[in-house]
Formats: C-alpha cells, structure tokens, sequence
C-alpha cells in the first residue's frame, strides 16, 4: 500500500517519497477503517435534496460548445497548492458527447483528458477517459449534478488511483460551480474548486 500524501504529493508534482515501512502502512489501514466508520455515521448532503432548484441542469446542453474553467487545488490544511485553467468544448451526438479538457497550471506544465461521455434516462449520465480506472457515473437532479471517479494517476513508472466525488451546482445558464473531494483509502486528501463559464 502507499501513503495517500505520497499521492497528494504527486497530484501537485512535488516529488513523491518511498513506500512506508509496514507499521506505517497498518496505521494508515486502521485510520482509513476508522475514517470510513465516522463517515458511515455521518449524513451528508442528499441529491434529491436539489430537485426543486432551477435552473435546472442537463449536462449534455450545458457542456455543448466551448467554455472555461478556473480552478485551486486545496491540499488537507486548506492551503491552495496549485492554480488551473481549462479550455473545454464539448459535442453531442444523440446521447453520446466528448467533453475534451486542456488544462494549463499556474507553473507551465500542460494537461488534456479527453471524456467520453453516455447520457442515460432520469439524469444519469457514465463516462469513461484515458485516465480514468473502469466507468465514471453521476446522476443530476434540479441544479445539481454528482459525479463519482476513480482517476489513474502516473508517479515514477507507477500507477496509484484516486478517488474523486465531484459535485456540480448550476448558477444561471452560463455559470457552474464545481467542488471535489480526492481520497485515497477512505482518507480525504484535499478539494478541487472550479469556476466553469459557457463561451458565446
């Protein structure tokens, strides 16, 4: 197993440490079985809870076009570790879109993931991208979209998977609002935040 804050450490590109030691790694397994008790316990906000929200939200209108994305990086203590942009354009063809992202960090270095995306009955919606483990999926209901993913992320010819729970409020019929949370082993490693604007 890996320390999820070698992953966190990766995800901002600062270089990633060696494996930890087997006393580490137990530590890490019982406060993830811990974490993951107190959340069971916890009730978080509900879907359905946004079905009288407007305007309401269809994602294969909304990521139809060109827009831009702002967005942070917040690592666990809150401090805002990396900056972004993404210039985005999506098309649709029937219920089957591509949702193309490039992003550009505040220090020059470059990304694009490319999303195949599949819009289904009651809002649903699967998708799948290059770095992406297995299916995507996510429902929206009023205003809200929710969006579940486990990203594939490269660190010195390995591979370590994250797990993001992503949710979507639409502003107005221009602006829509985007938090992130990243865990590793149940553990929550940061917050993403993003601004998307639709292009004329």
């Amino acid at each position: 197993m890996t320390s999820p804050f070698t992953v966190l450490r990766a995800l901002v590109r600062r270089p990633a440490q060696a494996a930890l030691q087997g006393l580490r790694t137990l530590r890490l397994v019982l406060l993830a079985g811990l974490a993951g008790l107190v959340l069971a316990g916890c009730a978080g906000q509900q879907l359905n809870e946004y079905a009288s929200e407007k305007p309401t939200l269809d994602l294969s209108q909304y990521f139809n076009g060109k827009l831009i994305a702002h967005g942070m990086f917040q690592d666990r203590s809150g401090q805002v570790v990396r900056r972004f942009v993404v210039d985005m354009e999506g098309t649709w063809n029937g219920n089957q879109g591509v949702l193309d992202e490039r992003f550009t960090y505040s220090d020059g270095t470059t990304e694009r993931r490319v999303w195949r995306l599949t819009k289904h009955e009651n809002g649903r919606y699967t998708g799948t991208a290059d770095d992406v483990e297995g299916e995507a999926s996510g429902q929206t209901v009023g205003n809200a979209f929710r969006w579940g993913y486990t990203l594939r992320l490269p660190v010195d010819g390995k591979v370590y998977e994250v797990q993001f729970d992503d949710w979507m409020y639409l502003i107005d019929d221009k602006v829509m609002l985007n938090r992130a949370t990243m865990s590793k082993f149940g553990i929550r490693l940061g917050e993403v935040t993003l601004s998307f604007t639709r292009l004329p």
